[in-house]
């Protein structure tokens, strides 16, 4: 992390001699010899990292390092605020101007002794250095071939499919899920808890997940809901999440009022009413305290129905509590057997799942230390996946690291070992970046665009020629994910990350490293440790006051709140703020009515998130943050953006909308925010979502048009967009060679988009948008397109309200990329025939509310690849779509709210031939909305 830290700093001293030298004056010098000093000691930590764990006073040299250039960066981020930023105000016009004023002669004094101070240490801790690389006998050489080892290590890895090491874990799984499924599924009609208690490790959460998503199951109980609890939970807030997946479950908004409930026996009372008439299955994943338990269980109705809840937990006083001292309803996890143990090892450490003959014994040794727990195997096999199967060393190196101190140790400490291990094997980039995960809450499921983009405004992430920064900062998480220490939880189109997590105890091993190298400190309330300086902190649920002991936050430079629900105290918030440093802040989902004044002092603010709150207004003081990159105010009360915002030369990410739930379509539709005209001033803005076309109503909207000059868009989200606004559109889409994502709203569901327009291309046979990824149009088209048939990189496309008369497929059956398509009321003929050929790649389709549908085919070699059709609100569908037995890739099809004669063919007894045509499929789910909620019957193929 020193080394990181180091290597960042260092970046800043280069810029800051490049571009405020001439403001230093005398002290330029010293500044360079800094500068100097801490490149000599850079290369040189990338070894002693790797060696500190071994020798205490290693360690203290390392934290010295670290400390000061902590402190460089702080003092020339304090120059910058004092000094540099008062060009902005119009004041600069010489450094004899600037230093002119008796106040600013001081500030310069004090930090000419502050430079002159932090340059005393560093000479000190170089001489430290020389010591050091004597005495460990390091020449420049070594250290240099260190880092191309590195640099080697990451070119050689190449198994960056991360859904493959969810296979990897279901060795084992088969007989204890089939035991559980039939505690579910058997016995009386009475109320039922069953629960799962282990130590962590063992694979509790995976196991009962893929007992939760069972076939036999989901068709079983009409409602299931997934809860995680953690150690440390919110009460009101778990009641509110729970409350949210049960409205999920039947496809409706929650109550609003709801989210103004504050009573938890009121909130108890309003789940067991939604759940009194139905037969439910709640799952509570990692319950840890028998209150908990004694908590919830008044929300449960015991309507005898057969209804069941499923808990996890470490402690077994958990487990019996909760089942009432029924043993047959615990399930105690077993270690893996040999067998079981050396299969996952295997898949997961060798690309053909063979282990060669010279690799076998020391692969035995290190899978004896796993002891059969399947978080260790992953790990440890994560580890071994990067060395060279030609090279026994490397891995007796493994063996020799993890040591036979081990053989005395029990379970949980044998994981946490073979964790850190798989931790200090990382590059220190790497390091940095899961260091920096540890901000996040036990258990929490991150938005990976969100984590990313904080790697990156942290300067985490380094630069690399020919990539933009953001895919090598997912890079940085691919490769996080295949060494095993990222749980990937879902993805999004294209296979990219959506969300992941990290495993409880993994996390336990980065908070502790994370506090000793002072990354973030973390708050959940309860007692906290503060270090001398914070640097960044992260407050967890609702913060206790008492626990902040008059903590000094001058050097705080990042702020983020989870799940808060409550405004935090104003006198503790202006504290926080007070930190002329604070380059992230992070305020989302708290009960902030406006944005504070303090924030607009703020020079150095690079990221604002303020997502979720109350905010309603936005002042004109924002035009000083002029070291803005990301603003985020989505789903707030902001409908438009003072002019100012155009003197945020930096700003990247410009996030702003409204959503609401429409409820006669059953749809979220987005409402964007008005600007000024000239958006087109903002250069650098890669993300803009959403912005609304209309700014007037009776000439083409200039909006669109300066669309056009932002030539390093990447994602582009659009609001009412009316027909005449459409050729324009067009024009400025020509000059977005970057773009990934594009959505557009029209004003209404019936105003035509016009985007039938030429876009002008390099050649004559192919679109200029080959960059464009996903593209959503949301509004009436008379016709398709023409230039969408040439979007040769189209991974997935939505179009909804389209009510085109043109069959749509003609467009897009021959797009060699296109792996998921959504059309919802796009298309009014009687009939979509899939052709032979077509849709080579897809492995989604949903169709939608086409009410004149009559009939569907699927030619046999027409989406070989398929894996997922809905079909929705096609009432006059009364045949299963002809040739649906080709797909037989297809792993699951939805049947929502459709014709009673198709349904009622495939519910009679045998299914007949109707049924057979799906027998391959093993999910068959049927949706109906009776009574206010959506019953669920799933017919199983195989």
């Amino acid at each position: 992390m020193a080394e990181t830290v180091l290597s960042f700093v260092l970046d800043q001293l280069s810029i800051f001699l490049r571009e405020e030298g001439r403001l230093l004056g005398g002290l330029r010098q010293q500044v360079q010899l800094i500068s100097d000093e801490l490149g000599h000691m850079r290369a040189f930590l990338k070894v002693a990292e790797a060696k500190e764990d071994d020798d205490p006073r290693l360690q203290e040299w390392i934290k010295q390092v670290r400390e000061a250039a902590y402190d460089t960066e702080d003092v020339l981020d304090e120059f910058v605020f004092r000094f540099a930023r008062q060009r902005s105000k119009g004041f600069y016009g010489s450094v004899k101007r600037i230093f002119n004023s008796i106040k600013n002669l001081r500030a310069r004094h004090r930090v000419a002794s502050e430079i002159q101070s932090i340059q005393a240490r560093i000479k000190q801790i170089s001489e430290g250095h020389q010591r050091y690389q004597s005495e460990y006998g390091i020449s420049t050489d070594q250290v240099s071939g260190s880092a191309a080892a590195v640099d080697k290590k990451a070119w050689r890895y190449s198994r960056d499919d991360a859904l493959l090491v969810e296979e990897a874990r279901l060795v084992g799984i088969d007989k204890p899920k089939q035991q559980l499924i039939s505690q579910l599924l058997e016995g009386d009609s009475e109320f039922k808890v069953i629960s799962v208690v282990g130590m962590g490790g063992l694979g509790k959460t995976t196991l009962v997940k893929k007992v939760h998503e069972d076939a036999d199951v989901r068709r079983h109980f009409q409602i299931r809901a997934w809860i995680t609890v953690s150690q440390t939970f919110n009460y009101e807030e778990l009641l509110k999440s729970l409350i949210r997946k049960l409205h999920a479950e039947i496809k409706k908004p929650v109550p609003q009022w709801i989210e103004s409930v504050t009573s938890p026996s009121e909130l108890k009372e309003f789940i067991k009413d939604f759940l009194q008439h139905g037969r439910y299955l709640i799952v509570f994943d990692d319950v840890w305290d028998v209150e908990f338990w004694n908590s919830i269980k008044f929300a449960m109705p015991e309507n005898n129905n057969g209804s069941r809840l499923m808990l996890t937990t470490r402690k077994m006083d958990v487990a019996s509590a909760s089942c009432e001292g029924s043993r047959e309803h615990v399930h105690k996890m077993k270690s893996l057997s040999y067998e079981e143990s050396w299969t996952l090892f295997c898949n997961r450490t060798f690309e053909n799942g063979c282990c060669p003959n010279h690799l076998k014994k020391v692969a035995e040794v290190l899978l004896g230390k796993c002891d059969g727990l399947p978080l260790a195997i992953l790990a440890i096999s994560g580890l071994l996946a990067l060395k060279d199967v030609s090279r026994i060393d490397e891995w007796e190196m493994v063996r020799l690291s993890l040591g036979g101190e081990l053989e005395s140790t029990g379970k949980l400490d044998r994981v946490n070992n073979i964790l850190c291990l798989s931790y200090n094997d990382l590059p220190s980039h790497l390091k940095t970046c899961l260091l920096y995960m540890s901000i996040f809450p036990e258990d929490y499921e991150i938005q990976c665009q969100r984590l990313i983009q904080l790697w990156i405004v942290e300067r985490f992430v380094e630069k690399r020629g020919g990539m933009t920064i953001e895919d090598v900062a997912y890079d940085y998480l691919k490769e996080l994910v295949n060494r095993s220490l990222i749980q990937l939880t879902d993805v999004f189109y294209e296979g990219l990350p959506d969300t992941c997590r990290i495993h409880d105890l993994l996390r336990e091993v980065i908070v502790s490293k994370c506090w000793e190298q002072n990354i973030a400190t973390v708050t959940t309330g309860q007692h906290t440790r503060w270090p001398e300086k914070v640097q960044r902190l992260a407050i967890h649920n609702l913060y206790d006051n008492s626990s902040q002991e008059s903590r000094c936050f001058d050097h705080l430079r990042s702020l983020i709140t989870f799940e808060s629900t409550e405004s935090l105290p104003q006198k503790l918030l202006s504290e926080l703020l007070s930190s002329k440093l604070l380059k992230v802040l992070d305020l989302g989902k708290t009960q902030l009515e406006e944005i504070p004044n303090e924030i607009f002092n703020l020079f150095h603010l690079k990221y604002l998130c303020l997502r979720e709150t109350r905010v309603k207004t936005v002042p004109k003081s924002i035009g000083k943050l002029q070291n803005l990159e990301y603003l985020n105010l989505g789903k707030t009360e902001v409908r438009e953006l003072p002019m100012e915002i155009k003197k945020l030369k930096k700003l990247s990410h410009l996030i702003v909308y409204k959503r609401i739930f429409n409820y006669e379509d059953d749809y979220y539709e987005y409402c964007g925010f008005k600007t000024w005209a000239k958006i087109g001033e903002l250069p650098a803005l890669q993300k803009l979502r959403y912005i609304d076309a209309a700014e007037n109503d009776d000439e083409t909207s200039g909006i669109v048009k300066e669309i056009g000059k932002l030539t390093q868009l990447r994602e582009l989200g659009i609001t009412n967009l009316r027909r005449k606004d459409g050729k324009e559109l067009c024009s400025s889409l020509e000059k977005l060679a970057n773009i990934k994502e594009l959505i557009v709203y029209s004003t209404r569901k019936d105003e035509v988009i016009d985007l039938d327009h030429s876009i002008p291309s390099s050649s004559s046979s192919s679109s200029s948008l080959q960059s464009l990824r996903w593209l959503a149009l949301n509004g009436h088209l008379e016709k398709m397109p023409q230039w969408i048939a040439c979007l040769q990189g189209l991974v997935r496309i939505d179009l909804f309200w389209s009510g085109l008369r043109q069959n749509p497929l003609e467009s897009l059956q021959y797009l060699p990329n296109l792996g998921e398509v959504a059309l919802k009321n796009a298309y009014q003929g009687e009939g979509l025939c899939f052709k032979a050929g077509g849709f080579l790649k897809l492995k989604v389709l949903y169709l939608g509310v086409s009410k004149g549908l009559r009939w569907m085919r699927v030619e046999e070699g027409a989406m070989p690849r398929l894996q997922k059709l809905s079909l929705e609100g096609i009432p006059l569908l009364k045949e299963l779509p002809f040739g649906i037995q080709h797909l037989r890739q297809l792993q699951k099809l939805d049947l929502v709210e459709m014709s009673s004669q198709l349904i009622d063919k495939l519910e009679s007894e045998g299914g007949g031939q109707d049924y057979q045509q799906i027998a391959h499929i093993p999910q068959v789910i049927i949706y109906r909305w009776t009574d206010g909620e959506w019953n669920e019957r799933l017919l199983s193929g195989k």
